[in-house]
């Protein structure tokens, strides 16, 4: 099915209530999607009692949506992988989530990782998030370890020789900054595949044309696993455009203007956050996208109130 036939009957879904009768022109960015939906959260480990305290009020909250996985991420240069770890057996084993570890190549051996991913196989982790990872803080630029996995692609085949993991790996919709070209960032992705990785999530992104166009090319290279989209509510454009500076992330015009007037305004900052990334799901849903991977900076509200607007609801109620 072409987009355009995406769209046509995404319009005709919209076009039909329960009654049989067209809704009110209004009334139509209110509907929930149709069913089949997916979703999936990520949440980093936390710092102090406060953060854990928050964070699992966060999973608490979520967990009611019956999301497909949650990850938790590892900091840069593995600083935080006995939190990661700890934090990712916890959800196992007190939730019924199925939990997913971040695992970088920054910083370890070949030795150190295989100890870990066995870690993870043996307290029942069965899905890890394989990344190269940053430099560590202070460092200019990346460096291999010596004796450890230079690349995302060489992670991949190093763990499915250790076990079976369901293995998710990194996309970039507007490339990796430190990639040479598109092209070249898009073999990268290719290599991670063909290592056996089983989906991909993006980087996330604002223009939903920037991932329908990167998904395009990845298939026209014969890419064919899910690649879900990252999905991010922005509150603080000041922070999001900083760190769209280092990830190469482009903040669009309209986004921050969106945004002016409200440093003050957290309230009206949470409205419209809500606002767009659920507009940005239903364009991306219209085009036959029903996977979304929400980064939820360990705040359950805003991704609470996206899920719901789209029709992802609480299964407890």
């Amino acid at each position: 099915m072409t987009r355009k036939e995406k769209l046509e009957r995404y319009q005709e879904l919209l076009n039909v209530t329960s009654s049989g009768r067209p809704p009110h022109p209004a009334m139509v960015v209110a509907l929930p999607l149709p069913k089949g939906v997916n979703v999936s959260f990520e949440f980093f480990p936390p710092a102090n009692e406060k953060a854990e305290t928050s964070l699992w009020s966060c999973i608490d909250r979520l967990t009611t949506l019956a999301p497909s996985f949650v990850s938790v991420t590892y900091g840069a240069g593995g600083t935080t992988r006995e939190r990661t770890h700890e934090t990712v057996v916890k959800i196992a084993k007190e939730t019924d989530l199925n939990s997913a570890a971040h695992l970088t190549c920054v910083g370890s051996s070949r030795d150190e990782i295989a100890a870990i991913a066995r870690r993870y196989w043996q307290a029942g982790i069965r899905h890890i998030v394989a990344l190269r990872g940053d430099a560590p803080e202070g460092a200019e630029n990346y460096t291999a370890n010596p004796d450890g996995y230079a690349y995302a692609s060489d992670l991949v085949a190093g763990l499915k020789n250790i076990a079976d993991f369901e293995i998710s790996v990194a996309a970039y919709p507007e490339s990796h900054p430190e990639s040479s070209s598109p092209e070249a960032d898009l073999d990268n992705l290719k290599r991670k595949i063909d290592a056996g990785a089983n989906r991909a999530i993006t980087q996330y992104f604002f223009d939903p044309e920037v991932y329908l166009r990167f998904l395009e090319r990845a298939r026209a290279s014969g890419i064919h696993v899910p690649i879900v989209p990252g999905i991010l509510p922005v509150t603080n454009i000041a922070q999001v455009k900083k760190f769209s500076k280092l990830s190469g992330t482009t903040v669009p015009d309209w986004l921050s203007e969106l945004f002016e007037g409200l440093d003050d305004d957290q309230e009206t900052r949470k409205l419209i956050a809500a606002s767009v990334a659920a507009e940005q799901c239903r364009v991306l849903h219209a085009s036959g996208v029903n996977d979304f991977h929400f980064y939820t900076l360990n705040r359950a509200d805003l991704t609470y109130a996206i899920c719901h607007i789209l029709g992802v609801r609480d299964q407890q109620k």
